[in-house]
């Protein structure tokens, strides 16, 4: 079994690994619903979506007549002003097929200018209330990419209180100092207020770079089921972090494997065997 726990203090318990469904932006109905058949057989109850993940909505919104109470939703607006942010939550419902969603996150909010925007007078951070202070919405978080999210969402935090973060983390990533650094100060703020740290790109083998692929995921993944173990239980391992599952269907079986035998904490021996056997390199730099 994966286990649970407190998703911060929304009074939820989450399992460990969340579902990420950027996985469903551009998959058939059918394959789709066997992914929730996996998330079911799993104990999976915690979804993670965004309203620009191509069709991902639209495939779990037939979940929902069965299945609402059974997942905290979350999805996600990237847009950055009240009324385009109040149009595209109200769009996202409709798409879920349901009249509330769980956790609206600000998506990818790093950018400078867009975060002022954004947190500003008429920004989204104002509509994303404005849907709470009505019940459509019950929490609200911020996501982000790149090596300047965990310094940037210490000061999101300063500014809103935010009930979730979301952002980059893994053994390679852990490398960078600075990012090292910033993480580690971000998930102070985090334990001490309560804030749940979700986590991306766990199974990171290296970015694509110039060569020509048509994969589901923007990065290369690790593939092989020992890496994937290696690599889960490593972010696991970090009792204070979920970790969301990588956009590609054909891995979803062996992360939920990885996370459904998760053990001790790879040794920093372990993990540099594995990053020099598989050539991994790091996504950001």
């Amino acid at each position: 079994m994966i286990a649970t726990t407190a998703f911060g203090r929304t009074g939820h318990t989450s399992t460990r690994v969340l579902f990420g469904a950027a996985a469903l932006s551009r998959v058939s109905q059918r394959d789709a619903d066997a992914a929730l058949e996996q998330l079911l057989a799993a104990g999976i109850n915690h979804i993670d979506t965004a309203a620009s993940y191509g069709d991902s909505e639209l495939r779990i919104g037939p979940w929902m007549a069965e299945h609402r109470d059974t997942f905290f939703l979350a999805t996600k607006t990237g847009e950055r002003t009240y009324q385009r942010a109040r149009d595209e939550i109200h769009r996202s419902l409709e798409r879920l097929r349901t009249d509330r969603i769980d956790l609206i996150q600000l998506h990818n909010l790093v950018d400078e200018d867009e975060w002022q925007q954004a947190l500003g007078a008429g920004g989204a951070l104002d509509a994303a209330i404005e849907a709470r202070e009505a019940g459509l919405v019950r929490f609200i978080g911020v996501t982000g990419h790149g090596l300047p999210v965990a310094a940037q969402h210490r000061r999101s935090l300063e500014r809103f209180a935010f009930d979730s973060v979301l952002l980059p983390y893994s053994y390679i990533l852990m490398q960078n100092p600075q990012y090292a650094a910033d993480f580690a100060a971000l998930a102070a703020v985090c334990a001490e207020r309560g804030v749940a740290m979700q986590t991306i790109k766990s199974i990171t083998r290296a970015p694509w770079g110039d060569r020509p692929n048509d994969a589901p995921t923007w990065y290369e993944p690790l593939t092989e089921q020992a890496d994937i173990d290696r690599a889960v239980h490593w972010v696991l391992g970090n009792s204070q972090v979920f970790l969301n599952t990588a956009g590609d269907l054909s891995l979803l079986p062996k992360v939920l494997a990885a996370a459904a035998r998760a053990a001790a904490r790879p040794s920093d021996a372990e993990m540099e065997a594995m990053l020099a056997e598989r050539e991994m390199a790091p996504l950001f730099v």
